[in-house]
């Protein structure tokens, strides 16, 4: 993408916000028209107005429906399968239709966390016979399975799809109705291959499709634009729970993965890092995370660095998201120089490698790039790791 796009930093009009708008427009973020018994917002975009409780969110509308479903009428849903295929537990279910059912067998036999990985696949195979028996973890994985697609299909954009969607928002009620309930040993692989899956869905999908609306460059800003960062600690936090190195654990083949994600970084120095690094995040030999709030972040950058492509795994990235908190993340929702720039330099590297860090990479690289270029023009030392600029070929 040319560098050269105009950017214009554009005052929207304040809108009065919908009180009484549908759930779906809530969860959609866009503005309610409050029209019934459908909305127009919900009849655009094909799915089922829940204005009332008995329709679930973002329910897509069947493909033979002739006109609005009222109020006090059963909402028409797609066909019944000839062959049809469940997932069920005491609390829920769900019929796959066709698309589900072939998205499995075109997907959900790899692992699409890392789709090249034997060792995954196999644990990948055992976690889709669970997600017969747990409604949650099949929403989820059909969710990401769709997201995949997504990846695949670059003329698709950025953009979520309906049944991204609806399966993310199905599988996170589910999960959090699950979450209040007495968990037994034989609930912890779904619960954390569903909360491993619902960070991916989160990191992979931002509100924006091109540079301009993303952030950083984007007009306005708030405390959601990192919102992939708690997510991704909200699925750490059931680590204590759920234990997924424990022995029975269909994970335990990721051992070494989440080892890299979990080793400690230096306490002291510039040992491994890039002496131009070094100088623009200005640390010294005496420099620790004390003293410099890019200290961790810098090392992790690095480290991932100065992998091959092929190299760099999900531990590896997620390294450097691990070092992301306390003083570093409140530089990055003031839009600091220093630390967008080491944002930009992880993207650039971890986006070649994961398929669900570039989508989202594919706009915020972007975007990072063109804001550090417009409002930071002047520093020559962040310049140089930018396209043109004398570090570019090292680091790019």
């Amino acid at each position: 993408m040319s560098s050269a796009c105009p950017i214009e930093a554009r005052k929207r009009k304040p809108l009065r916000k919908s009180r009484f708008g549908c759930r779906n427009c809530k969860l959609r973020k866009v503005k309610c028209d409050e029209g019934k018994p459908q909305c127009k917002r919900c009849i655009s975009y094909g799915v089922l107005c829940n204005f009332v409780s008995k329709i679930p969110d973002l329910q897509p509308a069947a493909a033979d429906t002739e006109g609005p479903s009222t109020a006090s009428e059963t909402p028409k849903l797609r066909a019944a399968l000839t062959n049809a295929v469940w997932t069920s537990d005491a609390s829920s279910s769900y019929q796959l239709n066709a698309k589900c059912q072939d998205f499995i067998t075109r997907y959900l036999g790899r692992s699409l966390m890392t789709p090249d990985d034997p060792i995954m696949m196999q644990a990948n195979r055992k976690l889709l016979e669970l997600a017969f028996a747990y409604p949650f973890l099949m929403h989820a994985s059909l969710a990401v399975a769709f997201t995949y697609d997504r990846h695949m299909n670059s003329s698709s954009g950025c953009r979520r799809t309906l049944e991204e969607c609806y399966h993310w928002s199905q599988s996170t009620v589910l999960l959090n109705n699950r979450l209040g309930e007495p968990i037994e040993t034989k609930d912890k692989d779904p619960i954390w291959g569903t909360a491993a899956a619902l960070a991916i869905l989160t990191f992979s999908s931002p509100d924006a499709s091109t540079p301009e609306q993303a952030w950083p460059l984007k007009s306005s800003s708030d405390a959601s634009d990192l919102d992939w960062l708690h997510m991704i600690r909200g699925k750490m936090s059931l680590w204590q729970m759920v234990n997924p190195l424990r022995p029975d654990s269909l994970f335990r083949v990721m051992a070494p993965t989440f080892a890299h994600m979990h080793s400690p970084l230096p306490e002291v120095g510039i040992d491994g890092i890039p002496s131009a690094l070094a100088a623009v995040c200005n640390l010294e030999n005496s420099s620790t995370a004390q003293t410099n709030p890019y200290f961790h972040a810098a090392h992790a950058v690095s480290q991932v660095h100065a992998l091959s492509d092929d190299e760099v795994t999900t531990g590896h990235t997620q390294l450097f998201t691990r070092s992301i908190h306390g003083h570093v993340e409140d530089l990055l929702h003031k839009k600091d120089s220093v630390a967008l720039l080491l944002l930009y330099l992880w993207y650039r590297k971890a986006g070649r490698s994961i398929w669900w860090i570039e989508l989202r990479a594919r706009v915020e690289c972007p975007s990072i790039r063109l804001y550090l270029q417009i409002y930071h023009k002047e520093n020559t030392s962040i310049q140089a790791f930018l396209p043109g600029g004398a570090l570019a070929n090292e680091w790019n």
